[in-house]
């Protein structure tokens, strides 16, 4: 007679000979490899179903409804007319006989060169940005992994790149996950941020030989790789993206090395100053001339990666769940925040103190937490209190999971990569105002920021 198994809960009565024959055969080193060479033909799958013959991922087109509504506040008679008017400008492409227009994102760019040159002045065709100030960096991080960190930093960065401004992303997280979104190719970890690390390294060892043969002393060796590192400029790691406005440091699993070759650069050179690295490079190669905005993706670890990309940052944005654990993790990750650049100021300023010099002290222009796949169904009173207790730290926007969010992750893109012809057209709509918030949310702080540097930039000017 058979058992009645009605009504018990699935892990009562299972039998271990047929658990037995479903386990098959234990996994050796090399089964890893043959999981992961499955994985890797997976994502080339998935990934080429956004690519184009030439085998690189290509933008979409947006139509002249799309561009009215978002991109430049004009009425799309007035856009029609005057596109008329002015035959040189680009006039989109039409996929039947009076069709609707569509246009290049670099087209768009174009056009609202145009609205911004000769169109109404009490419009903002262009986003602000003030003259000679430097590209404001910021970074992306939390050390708890799956908070939404990564597509956070990719759709403020294509947010930004459809408002107009220039975007260089930077991806420090060895998962290269940012780098995929993006379509980058990277193959070593000499294409990625790592050669910038080992170039401030080699530097600042060159400088201390140097000051050893003046003293009479034997220098350190130059390795091969570190004389290589000092040829190589950001420029030389930066690559174009289907975004015409949006450029790539890309990142691949050698970029973790330089989590174990760091700590045996600073123990060789204690007077290091590592968490400068990156900083100093982008600066000294001119990369924050050349962009309005830089995004750092940040591995899930307080690392040497992420402390470069933390230090650098000028914005520092945290991605996290409203559950309890996220919550709680969250607040973890801010006290070892403390604790690590605390102890990197405390060491700093011993000696400074003893030399007599100025002490330093790492400052951000901005800290934000921020929300991320919101229900507000079930969400709404633990939020709340989380609101509470963070106050300003909190962005009061809150970002919604929509459907939209979930099959733009499927297609390896992001959503405003996605088009909308592919929805009922409200659905897209509402689908992509909660990453336009989050964005509005992020460009209010931008903006703030630049306009105090601007206005104590224009009082250190009068006051001379």
């Amino acid at each position: 007679m058979a058992k009645d198994t009605a009504g018990l809960p699935p892990y009562f009565n299972i039998d271990p000979d047929v658990a037995l024959a479903e386990i098959g055969t234990p996994t050796g080193t090399a089964g890893f490899a043959a999981i992961a060479a499955a994985c890797t033909q997976g994502r080339a799958d998935l990934a080429s179903r956004g690519l184009n013959e030439a085998g690189r991922k290509q933008l979409r087109l947006f139509s002249t409804w799309e561009i009215t509504r978002y991109l430049i506040p004009v009425a799309q008679a007035h856009f029609r007319r005057v596109l008329k008017q002015n035959p040189d400008l680009p006039q989109g492409t039409s996929e039947t006989a009076g069709g609707a227009k569509w246009f290049t994102l670099d087209e768009v760019l174009k056009l609202r060169a145009h609205f911004a040159a000769q169109g109404s002045k009490a419009k903002n065709y262009r986003p602000y940005r003030p003259e000679g100030l430097p590209a404001k960096l910021v970074a992306v991080a939390n050390f708890k992994g799956g908070v939404g960190k990564t597509s956070t930093a990719a759709h403020l960065a294509m947010s930004a790149a459809l408002d107009g401004y220039k975007v260089l992303v930077i991806d420090l997280d060895s998962q290269g996950s940012m780098t995929s979104i993006f379509g980058g190719t990277v193959e070593d970890e000499w294409q990625t941020a790592f050669p910038l690390l080992a170039r401030h390294y080699g530097e600042h060892l060159r400088a201390d030989n140097q000051r050893r043969l003046d003293r009479g002393e034997a220098p350190q060796p130059l390795d091969e790789a570190l004389t290589e590192a000092l040829d190589i400029r950001a420029q030389d790691l930066i690559q174009t993206t289907h975004w015409p406005n949006i450029d790539l440091i890309g990142a691949q699993l050698n970029l973790y090395w330089a989590e174990f070759q760091v700590p045996v650069w600073r123990m060789a050179a204690r007077g290091w100053k590592l968490w400068d690295a990156l900083t100093d490079r982008l600066e000294e190669d001119g990369v924050l001339d050349d962009y309005d905005l830089v995004f750092i993706d940040t591995p899930p670890a307080l690392g040497y990666l992420t402390i470069n990309g933390l230090a650098a940052a000028d914005i520092l944005l945290v991605p996290l769940g409203a559950s309890f654990l996220e919550f709680d993790s969250t607040g973890r990750f801010f006290d070892m925040l403390h604790s690590t650049f605390a102890s990197i100021e405390d060491g700093e300023n011993v000696a400074a103190r003893a030399l007599g010099r100025p002490e330093m002290g790492f400052e951000w222009d901005a800290v934000r937490a921020v929300i991320t796949r919101y229900d507000a169904a079930q969400q709404g009173e633990l939020s709340a209190l989380m609101q509470a207790y963070l106050g300003q730290t909190l962005s009061p926007h809150r970002q919604d999971f929509t459907a939209l969010i979930g099959q733009a992750g499927e297609q390896v893109s992001g959503i405003y990569e996605a088009d909308y012809r592919d929805f009922n057209r409200e659905t897209y709509a509402r689908g992509r105002e909660t990453f336009d918030a989050t964005y509005a949310a992020f460009k209010r702080l931008l903006l703030g920021i630049w306009r105090r540097e601007e206005l104590a930039a224009q009082q250190a000017e009068a006051a001379q």
